[in-house]
């Protein structure tokens, strides 16, 4: 008995580490929005073999990365900004009504005060590392949400905010950027502890707005440069 739960556990790592390891390569754009995918090619450059490979590819087309061909393979699906502007609408109104409901709330709740000690700091506390930023700004986000205790809010929240993260990340690649999420965080998190439900959706509707164009324009930037190297090591 032992021996069988010991396989099962070494299959479920070296899945993950096979679903990791494609999604880390599909942020970086190692792998391109429209390219095919050889489960053969996929599982020497990654080292597993194809059971824990197809298991990982299996939970990557469930969460939007790839996508199957019957009898071709895999394919990553091309970069469509007009879904993904209908996720950050979703987004939008998620967070909107988890806001009303903050405001509306008869005492303040606890994950106010925890994101006020995140957010509202002097400048020389703020954190300049993007990938800690970019996990704090989507605690940020989903504290809120979660305030609601509504579990289906909530499970399609989480959903959309995994199938948003290979741009949404890109967001922090600036220092601006992060200055600028310090600055209106801090506003929409005074909105709601004043109270003053409509402002803090005007802010938040604002701020979700300014990183939606910021990414895009950035993503624009990284498909272009990733093009560029394919191009170069191709003629080499």
């Amino acid at each position: 008995m032992a021996k069988i739960v010991n396989i099962s556990k070494d299959a479920g790592s070296l899945a993950d580490q096979a679903y990791d390891g494609i999604k880390k390569r599909i942020f970086d754009f190692d792998l391109m929005p429209g390219d095919r995918l050889s489960e053969s090619d996929l599982a020497q450059q990654i080292n597993v073999s194809r059971t824990p490979l197809r298991q990982a590819l299996q939970r990557l087309q469930h969460e939007g990365f790839v996508e199957a061909i019957p009898k071709v393979g895999w394919l990553i699906p091309p970069l469509s900004f007009e879904k993904f502007d209908e996720l950050y609408d979703f987004r939008t109104l998620i967070e909107c009504f988890a806001v009303r409901e903050l405001c509306a709330a008869e005492q303040e709740r606890s994950e106010l005060q925890k994101l006020a000690r995140v957010w509202q700091v002097p400048v020389r506390e703020r954190l300049q590392d993007a990938v800690k930023v970019g996990a704090l700004d989507e605690s940020f986000h989903w504290q809120i949400v979660e305030s609601t205790a509504n579990s289906a809010m909530l499970r399609t929240y989480r959903e959309i905010t995994e199938r948003m993260r290979i741009i949404r990340r890109l967001d922090f690649t600036k220092s601006d950027r992060i200055t600028a999420t310090y600055e209106e965080h801090a506003k929409i998190l005074s909105a709601i502890q004043r109270r003053r439900a409509d402002e803090a959706q005007r802010l938040l509707r604002a701020h979700i707005e300014r990183s939606k164009l910021e990414v895009r324009k950035i993503t624009l930037d990284m498909l272009y440069q990733a093009r560029n190297r394919g191009r170069t090591a191709r003629k080499e």
